[in-house]
C-alpha cells in the first residue's frame, strides 16, 4: 500500500448559462476568471482565488440541478469567521438567492461549526461555514445534520 496523500484540486460544475454563473461566483465568492472559452460548442470558465484554481464551470446542462441523480450532493466552502459568512449572506440576500435555512445554523446540536446553506442559479446546493464565533447559534433540526438532507 502506498502513502499517497490527496487534496481537493478543483470542482467542476455543469451550468445552464455560463455568463450568469460566472457573475454569481465572482460577485458572491470573489473568484477571478483565470481562463475561459466562449466557443459556441464548448463554453467553460476556470475560476480561481488567490491564484489557485477552485471551480470550473461547464455550460453543458439543459436543466436545474437534481437531487434525484447520483453525483454532487453539495459544495462547501470554509470561511474564517462568522463575520465573513454574514458578508456573503448579505450579498446572497441582495441577489435573491434561495436559502435552505434562515440565517446561520449549526451543523448539528452542540456542533462547533455551522454556516449558511443556499442554492446557486442552477439549483446547485452550496454551503459556507465557519468554526469561529458560533456560540449564539443553534441547529435547525434535532438529531440530523444541517448539511445532510437539505
Amino acid at each position: 500500500m502506498s502513502n499517497v496523500s490527496f487534496e481537493t484540486g478543483h470542482v467542476g460544475l455543469n451550468v445552464n448559462d455560463l455568463e450568469r454563473s460566472k457573475e454569481f461566483y465572482r460577485d458572491v465568492f470573489g473568484f477571478e476568471v483565470r481562463g475561459e472559452s466562449k466557443d459556441a460548442d464548448r463554453k467553460y470558465a476556470m475560476l480561481a482565488q488567490d491564484g489557485r484554481l477552485v471551480l470550473t464551470l461547464w455550460q453543458q446542462s439543459a436543466s436545474q440541478f437534481s437531487r434525484e441523480t447520483a453525483g454532487l450532493h453539495h459544495l462547501s466552502f470554509q470561511a474564517k469567521s462568522v463575520r465573513e459568512v454574514r458578508e456573503i449572506e448579505v450579498k446572497l440576500l441582495e441577489r435573491g438567492a434561495k436559502f435552505i435555512y434562515d440565517g446561520i445554523v449549526l451543523h448539528s446540536e452542540g456542533a462547533s461549526s455551522g454556516g449558511i446553506f443556499f442554492e446557486d442559479p442552477d439549483g446547485i446546493r452550496l454551503e459556507i461555514f465557519t468554526t469561529e464565533g458560533l456560540e449564539a447559534y443553534s441547529a435547525p433540526e434535532k438529531g440530523a445534520s444541517a448539511c445532510g438532507f437539505f
